[in-house]
């Protein structure tokens, strides 16, 4: 019989490479969200999480805002527009538009689009920051990148 081994440095990058690309796909799952407690929709989480170097909720400029932010996906580097209202401190309105370089993206984005509303009309610019929306998780990072922009342009 004939017995052949793997050298360890293979065997380590090869269980490496597997376990990263796990994580990668559980990024990208298209399951739904867990159900909100607190609205009894499964549309997605928002987090309340303001720098320490904010300004205060009354401390912005009211006015229509724009800005764009940037995300990896597995395939490429992607990116969304993201225009926000402003009155008060408190978002009114918000639109997303993305310009998907990937199909699966272009699938992601939409559902993100299409969810993004119902999870920052109404919350403080302090407040805002998105974690998953309508089963897109990457499309956040753009999104809270193009929101700290937009915080930046609208303080007083």
């Amino acid at each position: 019989m004939i017995r052949t081994t793997v050298p360890t440095s293979v065997r380590k990058g090869a269980a490496i490479a597997g376990v990263a690309g796990l994580l990668v796909l559980a990024g990208c799952s298209g399951t739904a969200d867990a159900e909100d407690s607190s609205t009894g929709t499964g549309t997605g989480n928002a987090e309340s999480s303001a720098p320490s170097n904010a300004a205060s909720a009354g401390d912005y400029t009211d006015g229509t805002y724009t800005a764009d932010g940037s995300y990896k996906t597995p395939e490429s580097v992607e990116s969304v527009s993201v225009t926000l209202t402003i009155a008060d401190g408190v978002v009114k309105d918000v639109e997303v538009t993305g310009d998907p370089k990937a199909r699966e993206t272009e699938q992601y984005q939409g559902q993100f689009i299409k969810g993004i509303s119902d999870e920052v009309v109404g919350k403080s610019l302090d407040d805002l920051k998105v974690d998953r929306v309508a089963g897109s998780s990457l499309t956040s990072g753009g999104f809270n990148e193009a929101v700290a922009s937009i915080k930046e342009q609208a303080a007083a």
